[in-house]
């Protein structure tokens, strides 16, 4: 016969079952409290809830892109539907224009009148193309420089850098090569007399100044157009080429009245405009110009 102790039984059962013991007992070494430890729980998550929540992640982060892209799509919307005020009015037909929210060229208000305004415009950049028509307000021809313009605005480009809309868009006429360009904001067609030429031109967001992305379409130029000094009548409506001619005429004819300005020799006519499509007739606003310069005493 064995006698056994009661302490070296504790011991047996210690060994038999050193896992579950262990497991059992936790002792504080600071408090000296033995607690019980919290059982090993083993992941039971089905293959199907795990889908499930990877899905429902997906879709928080979709959501949550969509509301970004919506609040840029609301903000950009709004520079259309709430356009801002920034020319006086001289008449009622002008009282019912109105502008984008965008970026436009700077200028001074030198002189005003009845018949027109004389403004001093500050430099800015221009992207240009020439248009595929004799005409400046050719549908076709228009609509394809606009999207060769637009392509290098939003991303054709070296940088592939997507750069903010402008106004205005600038119809101008062009002479022969080498030709200064003059204009503001818009995009402005000119044509050349002899050649019977019109470009497109898109005002650049002022923030690059002369550090343009180049483009990569090689019939899209960049040039910086200098201060100058224009004269501007602005009207409502649709633009088209016999119109230009005629209001050209007409604001040629009112100049020679001028007491201080005459129009520069070699001045072509150049034409702004500062809405989209969508815009209604009344609502629009457009520019004839011509450079002037003060006469000498």
């Amino acid at each position: 016969m064995f006698l056994v102790s009661p302490s070296s039984l504790s011991i047996n059962r210690m060994r038999a079952s050193p896992i579950k013991s262990m497991a059992a007992v936790n002792r504080n070494s600071s408090s000296g409290v033995v607690t019980a430890a919290p059982p090993h729980r083993r992941n039971n998550t089905s293959p199907l809830e795990a889908r499930i929540s990877l899905v429902f992640a997906l879709a928080s982060q979709t959501t949550s892109l969509s509301h970004k892209l919506l609040t840029e799509l609301a903000g950009e919307t709004a520079k259309y539907v709430f356009p801002k005020r920034i020319f006086e009015s001289r008449n009622l037909e002008e009282a019912l224009m109105s502008v984008p929210d965008l970026e436009t060229v700077k200028f001074k208000v030198l002189k005003r009148c009845d018949q027109y305004e004389i403004r001093e415009v500050e430099p800015y950049f221009v992207a240009e193309v020439t248009m595929p028509s004799k005409y400046g307000f050719d549908f076709n021809g228009a609509s394809q420089s606009f999207n060769t313009l637009a392509e290098y605005l939003f991303g054709k480009n070296t940088k592939k850098e997507s750069m903010a809309m402008t106004t205005p868009v600038i119809t101008r006429r062009t002479q022969s090569e080498g030709e200064r360009m003059e204009m503001t904001t818009p995009v402005i067609t000119k044509r050349a007399e002899d050649q019977e030429k019109w470009r497109m031109s898109f005002v650049m967001p002022s923030k690059y100044g002369s550090d343009l992305p180049l483009p990569k379409d090689s019939s899209v130029t960049i040039k910086e157009v200098p201060r100058k000094t224009v004269a501007v009548v602005a009207f409502s409506g649709f633009v088209n080429d016999e119109d230009v001619k005629a209001r050209e005429s007409r604001l040629r004819a009112a100049l020679k009245g001028d007491a201080e300005f005459n129009v520069k020799d070699g001045a072509l006519v150049e034409v702004a405009q500062y809405n989209p499509p969508f815009t209604l007739p009344f609502t629009r606003r457009n520019e004839i110009s011509l450079e002037v310069e003060r006469k000498q005493e």
